[in-house]
């Protein structure tokens, strides 16, 4: 039995009532899938999708998040294949979707995360699961925004450097610590900038991300070469990612916050 539902995109996908083989092309879905107690129905994920660590690895890998092997994906008999927009091609998306139902989800701010997770568990009969899930969200994921008004930009690349911009979820983070992203209001989601453009920006706080570009405690002298006055610190990337890793994000980030405060002040 199946049935159309209408995916992230306006998209109309004719879905099996309840999944048995899934494949899931974003890390945060895979994560958040096995959070929702799909361990079983997970049969195919991105060789990025490394979480739960220990449980994931069983996972056969059918490609990255912007290439994927399709005669794989084909092998392993989906009946519901989950993207997410920025995360995957609609490339990827317009090929994988002659094989098998492709939803594609979207998260732009943090309320969109937990339309994510509400989601999976309508598509997958794990509708308390989700719910449950979303409400511990909620609670580790407080609502840390302060009356500070600090410049702060997100680094996410090198050569060149890219840093975060509007309409994303960790510039929708960056908003809950306190912080005005000088960068948000361009087009790209991701743009790129020069050193100029950096030190032009005013910049109290620069974050430098762990992924995907692995920035380490080496990098922080290039940076503060010509970025003298601002507090430059290494974020673990990993902790701004959407769905389940909110469970735990939020402690990380409520002791980034403290961290920047105390450094500022």
């Amino acid at each position: 039995m199946t049935h159309f539902l209408t995916d992230h995109l306006g998209r109309q996908v004719n879905i099996s009532t309840v999944p048995k083989r899934i494949i899931s092309i974003c890390p945060a879905i895979t994560e958040t899938l096995f959070a929702l107690g799909l361990e079983k129905e997970i049969v195919g994920r991105t060789k990025y999708c490394i979480f739960p660590k220990g449980i994931v690895e069983n996972v056969p890998i059918v490609g990255g998040t912007k290439e994927v092997n399709v005669e794989t994906i084909r092998d392993l008999q989906a009946d519901l294949i989950l993207a997410e927009k920025e995360e995957n091609t609609n490339e990827i998306v317009l090929a994988l979707e002659k094989i098998a139902p492709v939803f594609v989800l979207e998260v732009q701010k943090i309320d969109d995360s937990y339309r994510l997770i509400e989601t999976l568990g309508l598509l997958t009969n794990r509708e308390q699961a989700a719910n449950r899930l979303i409400t511990s969200c909620k609670k580790s994921f407080p609502d840390l925004s302060s009356k500070q008004n600090l410049n702060a930009a997100y680094v996410i690349w090198r050569k060149p450097y890219m840093v975060v911009g509007g309409t994303t979820y960790i510039n929708d983070v960056l908003h809950r610590l306190g912080f005005q992203n000088p960068f948000e209001m361009g087009e790209s989601r991701y743009p790129s900038v020069t050193k100029e453009e950096l030190a032009d920006a005013n910049l109290d706080v620069l974050l430098l991300a762990s992924e995907p570009f692995p920035y380490q405690e080496k990098h922080i002298a290039e940076f503060q070469s010509f970025l003298p006055n601002t507090k430059i610190l290494l974020v673990d990337g990993e902790m701004l990612w959407y769905g389940a890793k909110m469970l735990i994000a939020g402690a990380y980030l409520e002791k980034l916050k403290k961290e920047i405060e105390k450094s500022i002040m």
